[in-house]
């Protein structure tokens, strides 16, 4: 006779590797844009951090719960100066944002990822700079553009990283 798991109790019987590898490919995500040798005057390059986080949530919409989205953004915040509870703010609300979302859809392909991640995207980084801008930083939010814009058009890259984690982590 077989006992019916809950999902919790299904991701709680997966090895270590199972759900150890998306959050610290998505904190590594996190620490790329720390960790490189680069000065800017301006956002240039894409938050790593958020591209890993979305390409998870597209790729695996079952493997996090909303909650998730709250340590991995303090993880954000701390490993890139920004104003703590920014990310984890943003992260949330884009969460359930596309929790709505799939609750709605029956099947997406790759089109619909791209164009979820690409609205997600850029109302996390224009939800960031608000905060910032409150605090009273931030500058104008054209500034802000050209990264949105980098962050988009390397969305894929990040989910085809991300299937192959997955795919080396269910081995």
């Amino acid at each position: 006779m077989s006992a019916i798991r809950t999902p919790d109790e299904a991701i709680v019987a997966l090895p270590a590797r199972a759900w150890i590898v998306p959050v610290i490919s998505t904190i590594a995500g996190s620490a790329v844009a720390a960790l490189l040798p680069y000065v800017a005057l301006s956002p240039s390059l894409p938050p790593f951090g958020l591209l890993m986080l979305l390409g998870w949530r597209l790729l695996r919409p079952e493997l996090w719960r909303v909650w998730v989205a709250l340590p991995l953004g303090l993880a954000d915040d701390l490993l890139n100066g920004r104003p703590p509870g920014s990310a984890m703010t943003v992260w949330t609300l884009l969460f359930l944002l596309l929790d709505m979302v799939d609750s709605r859809l029956l099947w997406r392909d790759h089109w619909q990822d791209w164009l979820l991640a690409a609205v997600s995207i850029a109302l996390a980084i224009a939800g960031g700079w608000a905060i910032t801008a409150f605090q009273g930083g931030g500058g104008t939010i054209w500034l802000v553009i050209p990264q949105i814009l980098v962050t988009i058009f390397c969305f894929p890259a990040a989910e085809r990283l991300c299937a192959a984690l997955d795919r080396w982590r269910l081995r």
